[in-house]
């Protein structure tokens, strides 16, 4: 198992210097940040790769969404999501993180209902992951769906319904991602959860249970981990969270504490 960490969180005013910091935390690669500029940015990010710098992923980021409620923002979404394919391929990266959406709607928020039927929904993402799961394959890369709570997200909150997805797209290229936030609320057991999913969670995202750097919540790393290393997982884990105090001296300490927990 390996250890990453998003860009925006890592100090220093260009890749290369987040890299350096990185490297020298014990960090094993970079997470980037799939933002709207990303195909301007694939130049820069390639001649960093040239010069050492290991990417492990991309993580959308957009108000697009492949399950957006409509058609023509869901397909922005995917044809984005193909330029995240088809650069993190070039980077050497494991996949492109997506969920299936974020803040359309909630059942579990005012005003408790969404637009769309259940079996819409599942129709607009299998869709989307069969197209992208192609794509995916002819580039050599990973689709990373991501389950999110649900405050966040009304379609797709655990990790065996994204499971479920996967097999029902059927194409190797379609994974699961599993965040340690997201599935400390909505699981019963995250280890159980993790050795039922057994090889569909291709990536990992590390929070603590308050959404802040791994050991000031109460989320068990040690146990997922050891559920992770139980299901033969040996792919990148990223950080994805805020930071409590000065990331220069909070980051070291959290690639210690992890890798004492793996």
């Amino acid at each position: 198992m390996r250890l990453a960490c998003q860009e925006h969180i890592l100090p220093g005013d260009d890749i290369l210097k987040k890299w350096e910091f990185a490297a020298s935390a014990g960090f094993d690669g970079i997470e980037l940040r799939g933002t709207d500029d990303w195909r301007e940015r694939l130049d820069d990010l390639k001649a960093a790769r040239e010069k050492g710098v290991l990417f492990s992923s991309v993580c959308l980021i957009s108000d697009r969404f492949i399950g957006d409620f409509n058609a023509g923002r869901r397909r922005e979404a995917v044809e984005h999501m193909k330029h995240l394919l088809s650069g993190i391929a070039e980077l050497g990266g494991t996949g492109a993180v997506t969920p299936a959406a974020y803040g359309l709607a909630s059942r579990r928020l005012p005003p408790f209902e969404v637009p769309r039927a259940e079996e819409e929904d599942r129709r607009v993402l299998l869709d989307a992951l069969e197209e992208l799961g192609e794509h995916a394959e002819s580039e050599g890369t990973l689709v990373l769906l991501e389950p999110l709570n649900r405050y966040e997200d009304h379609m797709l909150n655990r990790v065996d319904q994204a499971v479920e997805l996967c097999q029902s797209v059927g194409r190797p290229s379609v994974k699961v991602m599993g965040d340690l936030f997201h599935m400390n609320i909505e699981e019963d057991d995250i280890g159980e959860t993790i050795r039922r999913a057994d090889d569909y969670i291709a990536h990992v995202h590390l929070a603590d249970s308050n959404r802040l750097q791994p050991g000031v919540g109460h989320t068990d790393f040690a146990g997922a981990f050891g559920a992770l290393r139980d299901a033969g997982f040996d792919g990148y884990m990223a950080m994805e969270c805020g930071i409590r105090g000065d990331a220069r001296e909070v980051l070291p300490e959290v690639v210690r504490l992890l890798r004492s927990a793996m």
